[in-house]
């Protein structure tokens, strides 16, 4: 590939076609984990009879597996070379599995056991990870732009929030009593969508190759990795913020239920949020091209900040006045998503730049998606517990009538729901208010990765 050839590839933007092909597949990739957490629990283990504890062992153990799974396949996608490019052949190779593991696992027939449970996780999970780590790298390498990025950020996932609302939806449609028909509707999904959005994909967007590769020792590796303090400061702000946000998700039904007394009214609030995020995605991206990403995402959190500051100050009825709070903590949902991927894919030039070889986008990204799953564990780890400890029960504060009783535990519930995200967030901005890297300094790095890919081809000469 010529200098000029990659110096294009660096700053080109992608038409909105190119932006459709390469966003759609995130929405089944979304469809197809959600139900993981809200339907295959329950489903499997009373429906089917496996017992709570057996079946959550057993998806506990599957998960485990990302423990390795992750790194090893995001290093090795960054090591493929071929004709087809370094994500495409993940990406061929795992949405057929991931498919195969959701029809498993959304519509097992008569008689599936915990084996069954496990063979369908265990594949479910790796396909995903198999196609979601190479395409985030794959983004992060579709330009070198600074700006272009976020874009290309928002456009995957806003489709990732879609496939997450069209999940939510099936699974508010079938409801408890039709839980298998939620599951199965959910799986088709998956099986026709997930090949065919892959094809289109693998077929229009491009898969840059990389400059002659050069290859670090692993320890070198590791060592320029815990150097690289763009990174070491992002993977930390977003795990603090990633906990930010699943306390409240997970906390959501409890407080909607108990705290504003309208169990009824849970699923048009989580469409609302979900929906006014890909709303506020252009918004944004037009802030950060003006204000800078990092700037622009530490406004975005103080917002939230200030609206979570009300929920605990309403009670049974103000269902209207909660409604308000999530359009307004939905709209800053917009920046979660789309600027700090495009943060990391900058962060990925610094050690690009350190090492002198090829970018190990897959390896980051893998590094960051265990960041995503451990906040995710961390704020469940935390909910829970923490409720139970300060004296939330859940079957105490609803009486036979419907009322909520207004209990210590039931307002531990609304603080823990609204304040302890505030918490996690505040450190979130501290780490990212003097986030080392703006556009000018991104754009330095971008000079100086083509100069040294100019210098491996003439092999120093000038």
């Amino acid at each position: 590939m010529s200098e000029s050839t990659r110096a294009s590839s660096a700053s080109t933007r992608l038409s909105p076609f190119g932006l459709l092909a390469y966003g759609l597949i995130g929405l089944p990739l979304a469809a197809a984990t959600l139900p993981v957490y809200v339907l295959v629990p329950g489903y499997y283990a009373v429906e089917l009879g496996l017992g709570l504890s057996a079946v959550g062992a057993v998806l506990f153990a599957m998960r485990l597996w990302d423990v390795v799974s992750d790194p090893l396949i995001g290093a090795l996608s960054d090591r493929t070379r071929g004709r087809f490019g370094r994500r495409r052949p993940w990406i061929a190779a795992g949405a057929p599995v991931t498919a195969l593991g959701a029809w498993m696992l959304f519509a097992p027939g008569d008689g599936a056991g915990l084996g069954h449970l496990a063979g369908a996780a265990f594949l479910l999970y790796l396909g995903w990870t198999m196609v979601m780590l190479p395409y985030g790298a794959w983004g992060a390498e579709l330009s070198g732009d600074y700006d272009e990025r976020s874009r290309i950020a928002a456009a995957r996932e806003g489709f990732v929030v879609a496939g997450t609302l069209v999940a939510a939806a099936a699974a508010g449609w079938a409801g408890a009593d039709r839980r298998a028909d939620g599951l199965m509707a959910v799986g088709l999904l998956v099986v026709v969508l997930l090949p065919v959005t892959a094809a289109l994909l693998l077929a229009r967007v491009p898969d840059p190759p990389p400059a002659r590769p050069t290859r670090i020792p692993w320890r070198d590796g590791l060592k320029v990795m815990g150097r690289n303090r763009p990174f070491r400061r992002l993977i930390a702000a977003w795990l603090l913020n990633g906990v930010a946000n699943g306390l409240p998700a997970t906390l959501f039904l409890l407080y909607v239920d108990h705290h504003l007394a309208a169990p009824d009214k849970s699923g048009w609030l989580l469409l609302t949020y979900f929906g006014v995020a890909i709303a506020g995605l252009p918004l944004w991206l037009g802030l950060s091209r003006r204000f800078g990403k990092h700037r622009v995402w530490c406004g975005a959190m103080i917002w939230t900040c200030l609206w979570f500051s009300a929920a605990p100050f309403l009670g049974p009825g103000d269902v209207w006045l909660f409604a308000v709070v999530c359009v307004a903590t939905g709209v800053a949902l917009g920046a979660d998503l789309a600027l700090p991927p495009s943060m990391q894919a900058d962060a990925v030039d610094v050690d690009t730049v350190e090492t002198g070889g090829t970018a190990r986008t897959g390896l980051y990204f893998a590094l960051w998606g265990m960041a995503t799953k451990l906040s995710l564990a961390l704020a469940v780890g935390l909910a829970f517990p923490g409720l139970e400890m300060l004296g939330f029960d859940a079957m105490a504060a609803r009486g036979g009538t419907g009322n909520v009783a207004r209990t210590d535990g039931t307002m531990a519930l609304a603080w823990m729901y609204g304040f302890a995200p505030i918490v996690f967030k505040l450190g979130a901005i501290a780490l990212v208010w003097r986030h080392p890297l703006d556009a000018a300094r991104q754009s330095d790095l971008r000079r100086r990765i083509a100069g040294n890919v100019v210098e491996r081809e003439t092999g120093g000469a000038h």
